[in-house]
Parts: structure tokens; C-alpha cells; sequence
């Protein structure tokens, strides 16, 4: 019974792996659509390659920060209780890649391909595992202080704050000190618009992403003895809500009503499991609400040129979530209780500041010494030809 149990173990966080590797081409595929279609080329080289940075530098250092565990070690060490070890570093690398995949989407169009990539091996080989262990590992004793001092630990269970708020904070640094895109804002006030280039492409990399955040989420449980249908319905009733608001605020806007899903999403993975479902669904919406409202106010009014709008989406629907984890968890509002909102706002206010002390030195000191930013000659030209040497269409750009 025991040998059924890893193997069903190893097997269960697996699949949560594959399910959570497959968003990464909802990533891909939500940036190719809102990015114009000079630039969508590099929106995918972009995802794919910074996952496979990432890979490497969470094998190497990234995990071993976070939970203290080396693969530098004898591949039958490493095959123990059916490779579990191994299959969980899959599983919790998705999550580690998610962050320059966020990222990604702020500084599209004008960021230049090698700096970039220099920043996401830092990112996740020490920023991320840094706050990760801290939350998912009591690493430094903080969740110990945070208990001492609130009576709960802080509670994340599937990354509202950890990776969807740390994301969005260390990107509005890259975003500010890349400025805003070429003729996005002009000198007499008027605002260029910049559409999407492709509403379906946009569609499908949200849907990609809805799927796979029931890997995300429920899977969080990493063995499957904890699994929980709890955490699938409260993220379907999050995802309901999201949608609906965005809808309803956004004025029936594809590109509001196909983020509203994910804000809600965000939303409600730190409290996934302790929700009732009317709760999430208004945690949730709310979330919606913010997207819309603060997406707006991002690009109209204080002028933040964030491409796809990863701030308002991951950093405040996350830093919403992680404390409203806190509210709706709570046995008050018909949730499983053992969460407060003390320990929610404090562990939500240290992951914000250290992403966004974190993403200022990243990308200052890269800034400094290499630039981030393409020419303005290349950014006119385009991504796709200034650093790949191809478009997305090249067949047809050739017959015209």
C-alpha cells in the first residue's frame, strides 16, 4: 500500500506539472495576440526560452534556496519513492516560470531578447526561491514570527501571492524604467491605442491558461490524499465571477472579458482551499472589477505603458487574493477558519516589497550596465525582424 501511494503521489503531482508546463502556452498565446503583429514572434520565442532558462537555473539553485534540496547527488538517490523529489521540482518549477512569463507581457514590444534573460536567471534562480521558501518552507523563521504575532501563519495556498503578486510587482520596476512604447503617448496628450492584433490568438491563450490553473490550484495539494474538490469548484465559481465583472465593467471588451477568468483566478489561489464557493465567486469578482478599474487608470490616466496589463492582473488581483484569503476564509463567512487577516496582510505586504525592491535592483543595475531596451530604429522595425529575423506570416509578407 505504501509503494501504491508514492507511485500515486509521484503520478498526481505529474500531471499537475503537465497540466501547469501546458499554461505556459496560454502565456505565449495571450501575449501574441494583444501584442501587434510585428512583435508576435518574439512573444513566443520569449515564453519558450525563458521557460527553458528557467529550468536550468531552478534545477541548479532555484529549488535548493527555496527547500533546500540538491540534485547534485546519485541518480538512484534521485529515483527514491518513485522519483517524488523529482516529479515536485517539475511541478514547483511551472510555478518558478510563471514569473518571467508575467513579466513578459509588461515589457513587450520594446524590450530588448538577452537582457531579459539575464534578469529571469536571477529572478528564478535566488529573488523567487527566496520568498518562496519564506512562505512554503518557514525559511528565516518568518512564518514563525508571523504566527507569534497574529496567531495563524500566513496562508498561500496555491500562489496568489507567492508567484501571481511577486510577478506582478517585479515587473511594474521593468515596466517604468523601459518607458512606455513608441508613439504610445504623444507629446499634444492623445493616447495611441496600439490594438490587438489577433482577439482570437488573445481568446485562446486565456482559455490554455483557465484549464491549466486546475492544475495550478488543485494540485497544490501535492499528494493526493490532500486533494480537494473544494479548491475545483471554488476556482471554477473565481473564474465565473472574474468574467462576469470584467464583462459588465469592461462594456462586453474582448480583452477585459477574457482577462476577467484570469483575474479571478489569481485571485483565489491563496484561499482555494478555504473558501466556500460563494465566497470565491465574490473574491472573484471583485478581482474582475480591479482588472478593469485599475488596467484603465494604468494606461489612460497615469500613463504606465503595461502591454498587457500584468500589474493591475497579477500584482493587485494577487495581493487581493493573499488577503482576501483572509476575509473569506474565515469561519465567519462560511469558510474553514484557520487563516487570519493580520497574518494575510503582513505576509501579502512582504511579498510585495520584496518583489518590488527586488525587480528595481534587477532591472536597475541591468538598465545601467547593458540596457534594457531595444533602439528606437529596431522597436519601429519590430521585434520579430530586429531580433529574429522573421515574421509571423513570412510567406505572405514576401508575395506582398
Amino acid at each position: 500500500m505504501e509503494a501504491l501511494k508514492q507511485g500515486s503521489d509521484a503520478l498526481f503531482i505529474l500531471l499537475g506539472g503537465i497540466m501547469v508546463l501546458a499554461m505556459h502556452a496560454g502565456f505565449a498565446f495571450l501575449e501574441l495576440g494583444t501584442v501587434r503583429k510585428k512583435n508576435q514572434v518574439n512573444a513566443l520565442v520569449k515564453i519558450l526560452v525563458d521557460f527553458s532558462v528557467s529550468t536550468v537555473m531552478y534545477f541548479v539553485l532555484g529549488y535548493a534556496v527555496a527547500y533546500g534540496t540538491s540534485f547534485f547527488v546519485g541518480a538512484e538517490q534521485l529515483a527514491a519513492r518513485n522519483g517524488y523529489e523529482l516529479v515536485k521540482f517539475f511541478f514547483l518549477l511551472t510555478f518558478a516560470a510563471a514569473i518571467p512569463a508575467i513579466i513578459s507581457g509588461g515589457i513587450a514590444e520594446r524590450a530588448r531578447f538577452g537582457p531579459q534573460l539575464m534578469a529571469t536567471a536571477v529572478i528564478v534562480g535566488l529573488v523567487y526561491p527566496l520568498f518562496e521558501g519564506v512562505a512554503w518552507n518557514r525559511a528565516f523563521g518568518i512564518q514563525d514570527w508571523i504566527k507569534a504575532a497574529t496567531g495563524e501563519d500566513f496562508h498561500d495556498f496555491a500562489g496568489s501571492i507567492v508567484v501571481h503578486a511577486v510577478g506582478g510587482w517585479l515587473a511594474l520596476p521593468a515596466v517604468i524604467l523601459l518607458g512606455a512604447r513608441s508613439n504610445r503617448y504623444r507629446k499634444d496628450g492623445a493616447i495611441s491605442a496600439h490594438p490587438p492584433s489577433n482577439i482570437p490568438f488573445l481568446a485562446l491563450g486565456a482559455w490554455i491558461l483557465t484549464v491549466g490553473w486546475f492544475g495550478f490550484n488543485v494540485m497544490s495539494a501535492q499528494t493526493i490524499d490532500k486533494i480537494s474538490g473544494l479548491v475545483a469548484v471554488n476556482s471554477l465559481m473565481a473564474m465565473a465571477g472574474g468574467t462576469l465583472a470584467a464583462l459588465t465593467l469592461g462594456r462586453n471588451d474582448p480583452g477585459f472579458v477574457h482577462n476577467g477568468p484570469l483575474a479571478g483566478l489569481v485571485a483565489v489561489c491563496a484561499g482555494s482551499d478555504l473558501m466556500h464557493p460563494l465566497g470565491a465567486l465574490a473574491v472573484g469578482a471583485i478581482a474582475g472589477a480591479i482588472f478593469v478599474t485599475m488596467f484603465t487608470l494604468t494606461q489612460n490616466k497615469w500613463k504606465i505603458d503595461d502591454v498587457l496589463g500584468v500589474w493591475p492582473l497579477h500584482g493587485l488581483c494577487g495581493a487581493w487574493g493573499g488577503i482576501a484569503a483572509g476575509i473569506f476564509g474565515s469561519k465567519a463567512l462560511g469558510g474553514l477558519g484557520g487563516v487570519s487577516l493580520a497574518a494575510q496582510v503582513i505576509g501579502t505586504m512582504l511579498g510585495v516589497a520584496w518583489a518590488l525592491l527586488a525587480g528595481l535592483t534587477v532591472y536597475g543595475v541591468i538598465k545601467a550596465v547593458t540596457g534594457l531596451r531595444l533602439s528606437p530604429e529596431e522597436e519601429h522595425e519590430g521585434a520579430d525582424l530586429a531580433i529574429h529575423r522573421i515574421g509571423s506570416t513570412p510567406e505572405r509578407e514576401v508575395n506582398w
